[in-house]
């Protein structure tokens, strides 16, 4: 603490061939720079239930931070939790053996795009694959990149999927569900605090030991909507909608 005050600098003995961390703060952040956003929501009509998201990069993001560079993120990952009643909808059988069902490439996917409601339950992505993971007991949508490397950087992306559900299963009207989104962005300070270097004794180059990244960890509401088909209760299709 002493050579911290005179020097500003931090010196420590790391143990040998341990991961260690080194300082954690708690710091303020402004959701407004987040380089996108997402939406979704849970539309149910009759006995079907579909989930419906969308990925916009935000105009921060889009904006060149050197001379040819675009400011990217990696390794994203949405999870869309699934009610315990869903999940055996989730599943297929193929050989006698259960899977879980994997997303289905469609790029042609767009906000706002109208189709039909298919009778086999259909996992849906414009960008990156998506699938049910019952570690998480989610729908887990992974993205290498974003942008991404094959579409315009402001190209929105979408996944959905669509689950034929029976008279009980329903959205439990105790079910208030989050996405999760995680991803990482190169670069990036978002505490606003910045490593210089990072120097060994007799290393003449400390510099080249610094790789500045910032770790996102978040949570997006998912919207509960109730198409209400002719015929039906509208007391019932009251309580599954959220205000």
């Amino acid at each position: 603490a002493q050579e911290f005050e005179q020097s500003r600098i931090i010196k420590f003995t790391p143990p040998d061939a341990c991961r260690l961390e080194l300082m954690r703060f708690r710091t303020q952040y402004n959701g407004q720079d987040l380089p996108f956003s997402v939406r979704a929501a849970v539309v149910v009509q009759g006995a079907y239930v579909e989930l419906q998201a969308f990925i916009n990069m935000s105009s921060t993001a889009l904006t060149p931070t050197r001379v040819t560079s675009v400011k990217y993120c990696e390794n994203v990952m949405i999870r869309f939790p699934v009610p315990t009643q869903w999940i055996k909808a989730l599943w297929t059988m193929n050989l006698q053996r259960q899977k879980s069902l994997k997303a289905k490439m469609n790029r042609r996917a767009c906000l706002g795009a109208l189709h039909e409601v298919e009778s086999d339950p259909v996992i849906q992505v414009s960008v990156g694959t998506a699938k049910y993971e019952s570690a998480y007991r989610a729908v887990v949508w992974k993205i290498d990149r974003l942008p991404d490397k094959n579409t315009s950087s402001d190209h929105p992306h979408s996944l959905s999927y669509k689950l034929e559900l029976g008279s009980d299963q329903e959205i439990p009207s105790d079910w208030y569900p989050f996405a999760t989104v995680q991803f990482v962005m190169h670069d990036t300070c978002a505490s606003g605090t910045e490593v210089k270097s990072v120097g060994i004794e007799s290393d003449l180059q400390p510099q080249k030991h610094v790789i500045q990244k910032a770790f996102y960890n978040c949570q997006v509401e998912i919207e509960k909507k109730w198409i209400r088909l002719d015929g039906e209760d509208p007391d019932k299709a009251g309580n599954c909608l959220m205000q």
